[in-house]
């Protein structure tokens, strides 16, 4: 694992074995990063999040935050990315909401 020292790990985060978290990254402590994952630079990673082996996640994403849905009230919901995915900068992928399933999911490859 490679963490670079700008960044922040909260306690309670899982980061698996050949990870790269990039400067100025803040992951957050419910995050569970598999094996040989990237995230390049300015990565904020939030809420109940996996992110699948071999996935890449460029600059100026934010993964996991709460959903922009005027229904969502707090409720314990998830985001789960697959494995080898590319994630483009300035992406924004939430965690879902519970009329929706209570998960955002992203396959593998994608």
């Amino acid at each position: 694992m490679n963490i670079h020292p700008t960044s922040l790990i909260e306690d309670g985060a899982v980061i698996g074995d050949g990870v790269i978290v990039g400067p100025m990254c803040q992951v957050g402590a419910h995050a569970r990063l598999h094996d040989g994952v990237i995230l390049k630079s300015h990565v904020v990673i939030d809420g109940d999040t996996e992110i699948g082996q071999g996935t890449i996640v460029h600059p100026f994403s934010t993964l996991g935050g709460p959903p922009q849905h005027l229904g969502y009230s707090g409720e314990a919901t998830k985001l789960k990315i697959g494995e080898n995915c590319i994630i483009r900068e300035n992406v924004t992928v939430n965690i879902g909401t519970a009329p929706g399933g209570g998960i955002t999911t992203i396959g593998d490859r994608a």
